[in-house]
């Protein structure tokens, strides 16, 4: 073999190696491509996964949550929710949501109601509470960013002193935990209750924090260095953040994956009867792709 043909079959023997790298995914399962489940939305957000695996969002500019059913599609549920943007289901199957309209925390009644959980803090209302996750004895962690609403009346200003993450405890009441952050958007925590995964969207950076007995937070740790949109977990301890893309990260903070989408991500659950399908909002659209590993409660 000559000089010329021996780099020649190395560079392609090294270029298959990449591919096959690229095709080979212990998460994404095998041959499953991104699927567009739903297109002409405003921006969609917040999607929050019901026992049964169907997973609710909603199109915020619209003030809408829709449906997801990996089998009938999608369609609407309620119009008219209190702006709502995150959302995340309890342990009663309410839906929960940040409802900024009036920057409350608040739930739906069995009659699509909204009941508000809290709302203010310190006297002054909030930023506009923007995501938030459930811990498995119903107390919330929220986040309290500040992006302007047109919906707000003229003259609604940002009041809180800082751009905080908070803690509501079932039995009620509040708690800041995080006042360092240059806005904290997108979080989630383990289905163990003991660790708080939480964006800094501004800086460009997600956090891991461990939870306290009483709701506070220690144990500040670098994590990733994306900020996110929205976050979820799967039953791997694997930690999927949205920045421009979906980034998957171990639970030791190791990139495991990078998945393009047609759209820029802004949210992600994992649902379906099964939970393995990946479920992302992006903007306009919705999309979805099938997994090897599952979502967890």
């Amino acid at each position: 073999m000559t000089q010329l043909k021996r780099s020649l079959f190395l560079v392609l023997l090294f270029l298959a190696g990449i591919s096959n790298a690229q095709n080979t995914s212990k998460i994404i399962a095998k041959g499953a491509e991104v699927q567009q489940a739903g297109t002409d939305f405003a921006f969609t957000e917040g999607p929050a996964v019901a026992a049964d695996g169907r997973v609710y969002f909603t199109d915020q500019p619209n003030d809408r949550i829709y449906v997801w059913d990996e089998n009938s599609g999608i369609t609407l549920w309620l119009e008219g929710t209190g702006r709502s943007n995150g959302m995340y289901f309890n342990n009663k199957e309410q839906l929960v949501t940040c409802a900024d309209e009036k920057n409350q925390l608040a739930y739906f009644d069995a009659n699509k109601k909204l009941q508000v959980i809290h709302e203010g803090y310190k006297g002054k209302h909030l930023n506009a509470p923007n995501d938030l996750w459930i811990t498995p004895d119903d107390g919330i962690y929220f986040t309290d960013p500040y992006y302007h609403r047109d919906w707000w009346a003229a003259g609604h200003k940002e009041i809180q002193d800082t751009r905080g993450v908070y803690f509501v405890p079932a039995g009620g009441g509040i708690t800041r935990v995080v006042d360092d952050f240059k806005t904290p958007n997108g979080l989630i925590g383990t289905p163990d209750g003991k660790t708080l995964y939480v964006a800094d969207i501004e800086a460009d950076t997600t956090w891991q924090y461990t939870i306290q007995a009483d709701g506070t937070l220690a144990g500040k740790t670098f994590f990733a260095p994306h900020g996110s949109d929205g976050m979820t977990i799967d039953n791997k301890g694997n930690v999927y953040l949205t920045s421009g893309k979906v980034w998957v990260y171990s639970a030791k903070g190791k990139l495991l994956e990078e998945i393009e989408f047609p759209e820029q991500p802004a949210n992600v659950c994992l649902g379906g009867a099964k939970r393995n399908i990946l479920f992302v909002t992006a903007r306009t659209g919705i999309y979805t792709l099938e997994m090897n590993v599952k979502g967890v409660d």
